[in-house]
């Protein structure tokens, strides 16, 4: 067992990094894209642009999730193997190009105490601005949960999370992974090794190495592009969701989505399981 979270609660909140480069090229693009399972199925023409740049290639929007990091908490003796990604929301204001350089700053915006037994929220804000002309490109707010540990912070719950419709679901779609997922996506940049080495994981409780949360993700958006948005990524301008638990390569994962306007509610479900993966998501569509 790792030693618990015993850094100053002051110096964490003070926490932030600014003006850290970050470069992608259409390689990146493709292997992300192969990494949450496009290209599965060759029969389906219209995937072919987000792993081919033959004819255009086209960038998944939460790839983004991928462009901020939060090692600038590691010296704050927080143990990044061991913190989860509970919460995420991305804004975007242009789509993501298919090769970009970046500079990108993050800050600690808000510490929440869940006590002694729960550990807690660090939300972290970030922003990605084009190099070329310091154009923002996308925000990304993100909750990160860490084990229990000694610091002491205010209590609280955190953004209030979008509520999903109250009627039945309007559309839904089955994705099913495969078990060659968590290695092509550690391509990406998360070497993590509990997402690929089931010891690692089950020393965190988990019962297998699961898909990482940055994957889970994508492949829910996958599901939004092939079913509302005609695998047009340019639609997609905002996007929220809140991790409720682990997706296992191999699984098949359920999302029901409802569409009121430009907002596409979503749940990520294995109901072999009866589990929910994602749950309270929100896609924007561009307007």
């Amino acid at each position: 067992m790792n030693a618990p979270v015993n850094t100053n609660l002051n110096e964490l909140l003070a926490a932030s990094i600014d003006n850290v480069g970050r470069e992608y090229a259409d390689r990146d693009v493709m292997l992300y894209a192969l990494g949450i399972g496009f290209g599965q199925h060759p029969s389906d023409k219209r995937e072919i642009d987000f792993i081919y740049d033959g004819r255009g290639l086209k960038t998944i929007p939460t790839m983004a999730g991928l462009l901020v990091d939060s090692e600038f908490l590691a010296k704050h003796e927080l143990d990044l193997t061991r913190v989860s990604l509970a919460e995420q929301k991305l804004d975007l204001y242009r789509p993501l190009p298919a090769a970009a350089e970046l500079q990108c700053d993050s800050r600690v915006a808000q510490v929440l105490d869940h006590g002694k037994q729960a550990g807690l929220s660090i939300i972290v804000e970030s922003e990605a601005r084009m190099t070329r002309d310091s154009t923002v490109l996308f925000t990304l707010s993100r909750t990160l949960v860490t084990e229990p540990g000694n610091l002491r912070g205010p209590e609280g719950a955190g953004p209030t999370p979008h509520a999903l419709p109250a009627r039945d679901a309007d559309l839904t779609c089955e994705l099913s992974g495969s078990p060659t997922l968590p290695y092509l996506f550690r391509l990406s940049g998360d070497r993590d090794a509990r997402y690929v080495e089931d010891a690692v994981a089950r020393s965190q409780g988990l019962p297998r190495a699961p898909l990482p949360e940055q994957c889970v993700a994508g492949i829910s958006c996958r599901a939004i592009l092939k079913t509302i948005c005609e695998y047009d990524a340019t639609l997609i301008a905002g996007y929220d969701l809140c991790f409720k638990g682990a997706l296992f390569p191999n699984e098949t994962l359920v999302t029901e989505m409802w569409q009121d306007r430009n907002i596409v509610s979503f749940r990520c479900s294995v109901p072999q399981r009866n589990a929910t993966i994602i749950d309270n998501g929100k896609c924007t569509l561009a307007v």
